[in-house]
């Protein structure tokens, strides 16, 4: 039995020192030091041998058995040490290779367009100006010559929160809060970009969520012509220096007059064609002098002070001035088309 014992270890120790993986090490214990190991098996027979050889053998299955785990031990830690040694030699950085190149993002063609209209009209002494998208009905319509159930208030179908919050439908009521906090002295010269909302059915030229930059002058002595003159400067800014522009008659209930402006057709120079649909011209944005009753509203003195107003939609401009056909284009977030307008 002693002679089994030390043959049954001799083999064990030549399995572990031969094994060059760690699940067979796992495997190799469990088949000598486990249950229903061959040196189990043996000690079941200690009942078969003398009493007075009974202690001498079981020292010898404890010795066999604690070099069997010492072994075990011992190669466990040797292949631990050579896998992380493959494992490091496997995933070695060189640091001399070129790094991967870092691929630079685009603006949203609606984000150049409105920080190019910034950059303008900063320049020219305005300030940017912004106000809350869930509005109250007294800004967004009465401060604004809107009072209730004036019939030029269906031409804004709003999303109502309570009879007096709506989502705001212009940029419209900055102009007003802005007057407002000037408590009647001017001069007001600012500019208004965001999110607008009106209960529009979504195709290639509406939607029911866009942006709109309104701009608004007040001070003593201001005219039409100063008017003609900022949006002249715009339209050749934003569409090319030799743009021309013209004024004709519309109407606002904020403004009075009120005109609409259009520019001279970029893509035929206004000999007519596809773009200008054969006019020469294009509409652009509107526009018109502060109504004096707007004025009166936010606390100016309209026999003092006067003023011009200017609103223009970002996707219409967007449109214009890259050649975009479907303003739904801007909100689905296609790689494809958005990669097609290049950092400047």
């Amino acid at each position: 039995m002693k002679e089994r014992l030390l043959e049954l270890q001799k083999e064990a120790l030549e399995k572990l020192e031969q094994t060059k993986l760690m699940k067979d090490i796992q495997a190799i214990r469990v088949e000598y030091l486990g249950k229903k190991g061959p040196i189990t098996d043996v000690m079941k027979q200690m009942g078969k041998i003398p009493k007075e050889e009974r202690p001498i053998i079981g020292q010898v299955a404890n010795e066999v058995r604690n070099a069997i785990a010492q072994k075990v031990e011992e190669k466990w830690k040797e292949l631990e040490v050579l896998e992380v040694e493959m494992k490091l030699k496997a995933e070695t950085i060189d640091v001399t290779l070129p790094g991967r190149p870092v691929q630079q993002g685009n603006f949203h063609p609606l984000t150049a367009v409105v920080e190019e209209i910034e950059d303008l009209f900063i320049g020219m002494g305005y300030e940017v100006a912004e106000g809350p998208e869930v509005e109250q009905d007294h800004y967004n319509f009465e401060a604004l010559n809107l009072p209730k159930d004036h019939p030029a208030r269906d031409m804004q179908d709003s999303f109502y929160i309570t009879k007096e919050l709506l989502m705001r439908t212009h940029t419209s009521p900055v102009q007003a809060r802005t007057m407002e906090k000037h408590n009647g002295v001017g001069p007001v010269r600012i500019i208004c970009p965001g999110k607008v909302y009106r209960r529009d059915t979504d195709d290639a030229t509406h939607s029911h969520q866009f942006t709109q930059i309104e701009g608004l002058v007040v001070d003593k002595n201001i005219r039409m012509s100063d008017l003609k003159g900022t949006l002249d400067v715009f339209a050749k800014k934003m569409f090319g220096e030799d743009r021309e522009i013209r004024l004709r008659p519309s109407f606002f209930p904020f403004t009075e007059p009120s005109v609409e402006m259009d520019i001279s057709c970029f893509h035929c120079g206004g000999d007519g064609c596809h773009v200008c649909k054969g006019s020469g011209w294009i509409e652009v944005l509107g526009g018109g002098m502060v109504h004096p009753n707007v004025l009166k509203m936010a606390g100016f003195d309209p026999n003092e002070y006067s003023g011009f107003a200017f609103g223009m939609g970002q996707e219409r401009i967007a449109m214009l001035k890259y050649g975009i056909h479907d303003i739904r284009h801007f909100y689905t977030n296609d790689i494809r088309f958005l990669k097609q307008f290049k950092r400047a």
